[in-house]
């Protein structure tokens, strides 16, 4: 029990509500055209980082446009505290800033590479959600080798490229497929190296 306890994930819900509540803060103690200075400082878009704002990319993970939507604060819980607890909190950490980190450098690199307007070069892009769906992808990538591996990532690669189908389709659907196919990948090398390691009879 006291084991068991030990592993309880502690970062995930320190992360996720502190968020939360700086968001329920920013909106009840901050004035809207402050609110949206303070949005735009921390997002990862092309003309904060064109101005050398790399500090943008950990910010972007702080803060949220608003307050987050119970249903969607507690898939966060646990998708990132399934994880922490699974893996560890430097794990979780890691694989969570590399796919946001990454995916927010792809989306600039494409949205620079496309010559993106001035709206969209300023636009907002803050949240969560990129790491996200890099963890989930981790995870999902290193399920045991069967149908519900494969179920679970061709589910995922579809909720994701869905959104790109539609005409309002914008640079973070993008980013969020991109976040899935970093942490589909990362999993599927951590899956591979294990099965070196152990050889044929490795479950992974």
């Amino acid at each position: 029990m006291p084991t068991a306890l030990a592993r309880l994930p502690r970062l995930t819900p320190a992360y996720v509500g502190g968020v939360q509540l700086g968001a329920y803060a920013a909106r009840r103690w901050l004035a809207p055209a402050a609110r949206e200075r303070l949005l735009r400082r921390c997002s990862t878009n092309v003309d904060n980082l064109l101005a050398g704002r790399w500090d943008t990319l950990l910010t972007s993970a702080l803060v949220v446009e608003e307050p987050m939507e119970l249903p969607y604060a507690l898939l966060l819980l646990a998708v990132l505290g399934y994880a922490e607890y699974a893996h560890g909190a430097w794990w979780a950490a890691s694989v969570f800033a590399y796919g946001h980190v990454g995916a927010s450098l792809i989306v600039y690199g494409g949205l620079r590479a496309a010559r993106a307007g001035e709206r969209t070069r300023s636009a907002i892009d803050v949240g969560l959600s990129y790491g996200n769906y890099a963890v989930l992808g981790t995870l999902a990538a290193g399920l045991p080798r069967g149908p519900l591996r494969t179920g679970a990532c061709a589910a995922l690669l579809a909720l994701c490229a869905r959104p790109l189908l539609s005409r309002r389709a914008g640079f973070t659907d993008a980013g969020h497929l991109t976040a899935l196919a970093l942490g589909l990948g990362l999993g599927t090398a951590r899956g591979r190296g294990r099965r070196r390691e152990g050889g044929p009879g490795s479950p992974q």
